[in-house]
């Protein structure tokens, strides 16, 4: 239902104090542990927040932000650190001055993550700019034994370690998702509900598994095993919109992803989301989003440039 995580990239950073990396926005999650030493993280709004030893940090939406050794510290972009590749998905940054006391090294372990549809899924949207894992703690007792695992591998050289730091990295980030969810945090109680609700979100799953198809309430309320008043009832009460209101907007949500950001034609998107032509794809495309397809292309930001660093 676009609330699985799966890694697109990972970095090991060891930096002596004092230092500060400012990372770019970007469509991606991003996944923040420290293993040792002390930083505060910097978001583009908001507030400052220091994060210790053992704190693990997500960033739902890929905000701008700087993580730095102290409040008061300038901070360089991420490009302009050099990075050796340890595995295929896992780089080193390492830096610090000559002379520099070794001994309050920071370790962090970072990543970009990626939501099964990106941003697009309604709940993204509703989450917390930066959501830690201090919140869960106390209620999720299989957060810790993550986190210390987390440590170890960090304070070692061991065959296969970045490749176990990333999967941990993974879970650990969406235990924090699942545990927002499970608390009904911000806004979003109407969507916590739908996921709690296994037949409910059973029905949403397939509506994102398969967007194209053709489909009616009937068929939803199938998929859901009830009849189609109480299934049209409790989808509104959960979402806010009717069902196939939902199945428009998911469609071009999409679409304006497919078009806009991974430039495929107009007529593939049309042809992937079940219209008979590219005229009356580029019809409901206007009626959901108020603009042409076409003009959603030229409106779309330029692509990120092949040289942006890996991490």
């Amino acid at each position: 239902m676009g609330m699985r995580l799966r890694g697109a990239s990972y970095g090991k950073l060891r930096l002596a104090p004092p230092f500060g990396i400012s990372f770019p926005a970007t469509a991606h999650a991003r996944f923040h542990f420290i293993a040792a030493g002390d930083v505060h993280i910097r978001p583009a709004a908001g507030d400052p927040a220091r994060l210790g030893c053992g704190d693990a940090v997500l960033l739902p939406r890929g905000d701008a932000h700087a993580i730095v050794s102290a409040p008061g510290v300038s901070s360089r972009p991420l490009e302009s650190f050099e990075t050796t590749p340890l595995c295929a998905e896992v780089c080193a940054l390492t830096e610090y001055a000559p002379g520099t006391c070794r001994t309050k090294d920071v370790l962090i372990f970072t990543g970009q993550m990626e939501f099964e549809l990106d941003t697009l899924h309604p709940l993204v949207g509703l989450m917390p700019a930066v959501m830690s894992v201090g919140a869960l703690l106390g209620r999720q007792p299989e957060i810790p034994p993550l986190l210390a695992a987390m440590e170890r591998e960090m304070a070692t050289d061991r065959a296969g370690t970045a490749g176990i730091l990333a999967r941990l990295a993974d879970v650990v980030a969406a235990t924090i998702v699942r545990g927002w969810v499970e608390c009904g945090c911000g806004d979003a109680t109407g969507w916590v509900e739908a996921l709690r609700d296994p037949r409910l979100g059973r029905v949403i799953a397939a509506l994102h598994r398969d967007p194209g198809r053709d489909w009616s309430v009937a068929e939803m309320a199938a998929e859901m095993g009830s009849s189609r008043s109480v299934f049209a009832e409790r989808f509104v009460a959960a979402t806010g919109t009717t069902p196939l209101r939902y199945v428009a907007a998911l469609r071009m949500r999409l679409a304006e992803q497919w078009i806009a950001r991974d430039r495929m034609s107009i007529d593939m998107a049309a042809r992937r989301l079940g219209y008979a032509s590219q005229a009356a794809f580029s019809r409901a495309y206007k009626r959901v989003t108020g603009q042409t397809p076409g003009h959603a292309r030229a409106a779309a930001r330029p692509e990120r440039p092949a040289e942006a660093p890996p991490l």
